[in-house]
């Protein structure tokens, strides 16, 4: 659903002079640490921009979750379209000054290749049916009809509900889809972080936990973290949504403020509500096990981590 990638090695690159100061457009394809590697838009080359503790990380415009200016920095994720401007370093990379972006504009793109790839699927569905005779096939085609509108109501219906700030809890989790569900990053250490029904503070365990996760994660080059809230489904969608959002955000605030984590370095958090749960909420057990924050602590796998 995100267009993340192993492009590094085969999109021909684009090297900044060093010294020289730039401004490139492109798409994220991949991330290493602080290192945004982008396909430019005008070339399609491959840049590689570099974040620092002087990056300005700011939205262009929009209403999607990220509510805190100081958080922009963490909609950084494989699939957003990004303006970078900054200086060339020896290595040929952007040091980025400032970086710029569209959330709302990233929702859309992200919604119409999710129209591309279910008239894809049609497609082939519809070919493989063809094969089997002229009968199966007129069949297949009228399947296909019906994919192919379902699929262009529901890229107009995400292009509306992007023009409308993408604020109902379904795109936010569109958007915000797991960097680590790709197959690009590998998960070197997680946690769970547990919380009791209706909170959001974190105890004395889970901030132990916590001191354990950041000490591995500094301890790891080029690492990046994924922070993902839930809630059991005991209140309203809407409370639901909220909580889990809470939960997310008192976990990114203490890796931040106590354990001097770069907000660079922390990938899109977001609640995902009553979602994805571990166990079944029927029972108070269960409940418990899905009050909760999935931390992880990823590398790129298909990036020279030296780069």
């Amino acid at each position: 659903m995100l267009f993340a990638g192993m492009m590094y090695a085969t999109t021909p690159s684009k090297q900044i002079p060093n010294g020289k100061k730039a401004k490139v457009t492109g798409q994220i394809k991949s991330r290493n640490g602080d290192l945004v590697n982008i396909t430019e838009k005008k070339t399609g080359q491959m840049v590689v921009v570099d974040l620092t503790d002087n990056t300005k990380v700011e939205r262009e415009k929009g209403t999607l979750r990220l509510r805190r200016s100081d958080m922009d920095v963490t909609a950084m994720v494989p699939g957003l379209t990004i303006t970078a401007e900054g200086v060339g370093n020896a290595q040929g990379q952007l040091v980025a000054s400032s970086v710029k972006f569209d959330p709302d504009a990233f929702a859309i793109e992200v919604a119409q290749q999710q129209e591309i790839n279910a008239n894809q699927k049609a497609a082939a569905q519809a070919q493989s049916t063809a094969n089997q005779g002229v009968q199966q096939a007129q069949l297949a085609q009228a399947s296909a009809d019906v994919a192919q509108s379902t699929a262009n109501q529901a890229g107009n219906a995400a292009v509306a509900a992007g023009a409308l700030g993408v604020m109902n809890a379904d795109a936010v989790a569109l958007v915000n889809k797991r960097v680590s569900d790709l197959g690009d990053y590998n998960t070197v250490a997680e946690a769970g972080i547990f919380f009791p029904t209706g909170a959001s503070q974190l105890d004395a365990a889970a901030k132990a936990d916590l001191d354990k996760l950041a000490q591995l994660a500094m301890q790891t080059n080029n690492y990046m973290i994924e922070v993902a809230g839930y809630a059991s489904s005991t209140g309203t969608k809407a409370e639901n949504q909220k909580l889990s959002d809470e939960r997310a955000t008192a976990v990114v605030l203490y890796l931040r403020n106590e354990k001097s984590i770069p907000m660079r370095r922390i990938l899109a958090p977001a609640g995902y509500g009553a979602t994805h749960p571990m166990a079944a909420n029927t029972d108070s057990q269960g409940r418990s096990l899905n009050q909760r924050v999935d931390v992880k602590v990823l590398v790129n796998k298909g990036l020279d981590q030296g780069i």
